[in-house]
């Protein structure tokens, strides 16, 4: 047989979604994968309860709903003082994955650079790899998740260089970019050319005094910003896939044409009862925000509990834990490998020491977690991610669960 795709072959699965099966065979409280055991709001279910008998049941038009693309862009105006024009420059997606997929696609030739800051959520790497790009890192501090102004610079200016990949607020860091931090990258994208390719689908999940900017507000950006959003996370409908670009009509033209050809177009019952929360007013994005704060506290003041090192979300719903004390070795920076000269650095089936931990934490302690090292180009394997978007009984069970961590260290 001839060989496979070359730009696939260094793929794994996703880690994601590998401590999620890990989670379920073991019976572990899944803080890997970020989705809330909560219902979504009672108008919404009520709404879909009211469709399934009467439809639409048949194809959308290919970029969305007439209805939902004129009740996002009501919504996008009121939170960010942008007007998109619902016929020109929304498409409506299969979730923000397939809406971050097709405008790299449509920016993005074979050979052309893509910038994004690590840590990253998994997807942007590999989505840049799909394209035929190369990807490029800029670190964050690991201190307090700033940038290095010169070392973004030198990235982005870069020959070759196309664009940059923004979250924000930042999955897996919890980090807010700041406006200062974020007119440093716009008057880097229009001094240098690039387009910014946005997720922010955790724009309504902010802690104070920290809050969301919209980089397509910043002057010279809504001509080169490229949002994806989706309604998985501020409406906890992680399973109905229903994500959006937002971008100018120059850009949007050919986004809706990769997208045609990517998946046709979102569910059409699904969008019928998602314009419900589309036009919930200002109450619903303060309990949500007032929700997710209580959540947060509960989780990191149980983890401070328990001595446990964190980094202290900004935004967005996770917490990076440092495992460093747990001695499961660490990789040596200057090489990216691991220190072979500590015996307990040796980890199960050649796997990483953040990941051996994350299987150990499961299966011994009944919790699940992420391994760091998924998310970093930096040889990082002391950190894990826990999410908190989960009840309270389930948020007191896993910290319950997690008084035994030290039965972990080596």
């Amino acid at each position: 047989m001839k060989p496979l795709s070359q730009r696939t072959e260094i793929f794994t699965d996703s880690v994601i979604r590998r401590m999620t099966r890990i989670a379920n065979a073991c019976g572990a409280i899944n803080l890997s994968q970020g989705f809330p055991d909560f219902d979504p709001p009672e108008a919404l279910t009520r709404r879909l309860a009211e469709i399934a008998p009467v439809g639409p049941h048949q194809y959308a038009i290919t970029f969305g709903a007439q209805n939902f693309r004129e009740a996002l862009s009501d919504k996008q105006f009121h939170f960010s003082g942008l007007r998109y024009d619902p016929q020109k420059e929304i498409v409506i997606t299969c979730g923000s994955t397939e809406a971050m997929m097709a405008s790299m696609m449509s920016v993005c030739n074979p050979g052309d650079k893509v910038v994004l800051f690590s840590p990253f959520y998994e997807n942007y790497s590999a989505d840049t790899i799909l394209c035929g790009a190369t990807p490029v890192y800029v670190p964050l501090s690991p201190v307090d998740l700033s940038f290095d102004a010169n070392v973004l610079e030198s990235a982005m200016a870069q020959p070759g260089v196309k664009a940059l990949v923004l979250c924000n607020p930042a999955n897996p860091s919890g980090k807010v970019f700041t406006h200062e931090e974020l007119s440093v990258i716009a008057s880097l994208a229009v001094k240098y050319d690039l387009y910014v390719i946005t997720d922010e689908v955790y724009e309504h999940i902010v802690y104070a005094p920290h809050c969301h900017t919209y980089i397509a507000t910043l002057p010279g950006m809504f001509d080169r910003t490229i949002e994806c959003s989706s309604l998985s996370k501020t409406y906890s409908i992680t399973g109905w896939r229903l994500g959006y670009v937002l971008a100018a009509e120059p850009i949007m033209e050919r986004i809706k044409k990769v997208h045609d050809f990517l998946t046709v177009g979102a569910a059409a019952p699904l969008m019928e009862a998602a314009v419900t929360a589309l036009r919930f007013d200002d109450s619903y994005y303060m309990g949500l925000q007032a929700h997710y704060t209580h959540m947060k506290n509960l989780f990191t003041n149980g983890l401070r509990a328990l001595g446990l090192k964190f980094t202290e979300p900004q935004g967005a719903y996770f917490v990076l834990i440092d495992i460093g004390e747990f001695g499961y070795g660490r990789r040596d920076s200057r090489n990216g490998v691991r220190d072979a000269s500590r015996s307990d650095a040796k980890c199960a089936g050649g796997t990483l020491p953040d990941e051996q931990f994350c299987i150990d934490m499961a299966q011994k302690v009944g919790v699940a977690a992420v391994p760091g090292s998924s998310f970093f180009r930096e040889p990082v394997d002391h950190l894990v991610r826990l999410h908190f978007a989960k009840k309270d009984e389930t948020l007191y069970e896993a910290l319950n669960r997690l008084e035994k961590i030290k039965i972990l260290k080596r």
